[in-house]
Parts: C-alpha cells; structure tokens; sequence
C-alpha cells in the first residue's frame, strides 16, 4: 500500500484535530472525517469529507469517496463520539441508541469498512479512541460508558481476526483532556475530577495525539490489542 491515507474521524476538532496535526507531522497523508465535512483549522489536511458515523450508508459513502479521491485507508483512527449524560432513571432510548450508534457500531462498521483493503495490504493500523469511563464507570455515565468499554471488546477480538496480515489494532483511553467540553465545567466540579487524579491535571491533546502517533508507526509494529490509558493515573488498575 503505497502511501496510503491516514483516516481521522471526528478530526475536525479537539482531540481530533490534535492526532491529525500530529499524524501530518509525522509524514502521514491525512484525511479527516466529520459531519460538518470540515478541515481542522491551521492543518495541513490532506483533505476532508463529511460523514455521520451514527449512520451506515453515510459510512459507506464517505469511506468510497475517500477511497476514489485520495486511496486506499491504511490508517484508522476512530476517534468521532458522542455524549448523553443523565442518570439511567432518567436516560431515553434515544440518549441511548444515539451514544452506541455512534460511538460503539459507528467504530465497529468503520473499522469493517476499511478492513478489506488493509487485508489485501498485508498492512495496516487501527486506533479506537476509547476513554477511562469504559474501564472505571462513571454514575450519569451508563451509555458512555458501555460504549467505550465495548471498544476494548471489538478492538481485541479485531485484533486476533487481522494479525496474521500485519494489520495491528489498539485502543486509546484517554481521561479528562483539556477541551471545550472540559471548559464548560464549573470550578467544583474541576477541583473535584483533579482531586482524583494523581497528576493533578488535565491531559493537554497533544498528549493523547502523540501516543496515536506511536500506535500508528513503525515503533508500535509489534503492539495489538493494547489498551493504552492517557489519563494521568486516574484508572490504574483497571
């Protein structure tokens, strides 16, 4: 696979548009996906297309319109979620349907998607951007949560279905990163989530951009079905 492009979903922003800056960087040939169909602003982006990972025929199209623009898909990283947060009382079917359309099928029916090309490769890598909710729980959290810890399922089993083609696949789990979701929280309750982590921070993107970066090179040939935590310490042990 000569070249081949380095697919970003939910690459318009945040963590994001932090692992495609990195990725470009890096020499990758980016091409970031969101529903608005929008480049990151300030990167060098290969190119953008528009695509709603909640729904499959919009998978479908927007991984043929990568394909027949810019090449085959030799790098995933599936990083497009979404949130739905309310105690499981008070929770809908669609709070529900919605966080593990998107987060959980959306991921896994990419990862389908891009599959056959890397099989005919014999390369390729797989990133699923999970988080330290889907192995710590979270109270107001039950779908997010649930969708992020099946990421780690789907990743592992993935894993074992594509290693012997040289295709690797990780999952990523980041903690509280410094983003505009995180900078809508009032001051008790960022007091309260620092107190919980060991470092005493939030995680800056770049931080969580340059462990994808890792996952995805040529250093990380002999890791698959890792689950990587970027979270400060905060769900060691789990």
């Amino acid at each position: 696979m000569s070249n081949p492009v380095a697919l970003i979903t939910g690459g318009s922003r945040g963590i994001g548009a932090a692992i495609a800056q990195r990725l470009v960087e890096s020499g990758h040939r980016v091409v970031v996906a969101s529903r608005s169909g929008e480049a990151p602003e300030g990167v060098d982006v290969a190119g953008s297309v528009s695509m709603d990972v909640s729904d499959a025929e919009s998978i479908t199209a927007g991984l043929g319109a990568v394909e027949d623009s810019y090449g085959p898909v030799g790098v995933l990283v599936a990083n497009a979620g979404v949130t739905r947060d309310n105690l499981l009382m008070r929770m809908s079917d669609e709070d529900i349907d919605d966080v593990l359309a998107t987060n959980l099928a959306g991921s896994i029916r990419l990862c389908r998607g891009v599959s056959r090309g890397m099989l005919r490769a014999k390369s390729g890598r797989i990133v699923l951007v999970s988080s330290v909710v889907g192995l710590l729980g979270s109270a107001g959290q039950v779908n997010y949560a649930a969708s992020k810890a099946g990421l780690v399922g789907a990743a592992r089993s993935l894993a074992r279905e594509l290693g012997s083609r040289g295709i690797t696949v990780n999952v990523v789990a980041p903690g509280f990163v410094d983003t505009d979701m995180t900078a809508e929280l009032d001051e008790a309750r960022r007091a309260e989530i620092l107190s919980a982590v060991p470092l005493g921070r939030y995680a800056d993107v770049s931080e969580v951009a340059g462990v994808v970066d890792f996952l995805v090179g040529p250093d990380a040939g002999y890791v698959t079905g890792a689950v990587i935590p970027v979270d400060g310490g905060l769900g060691m042990g789990h």
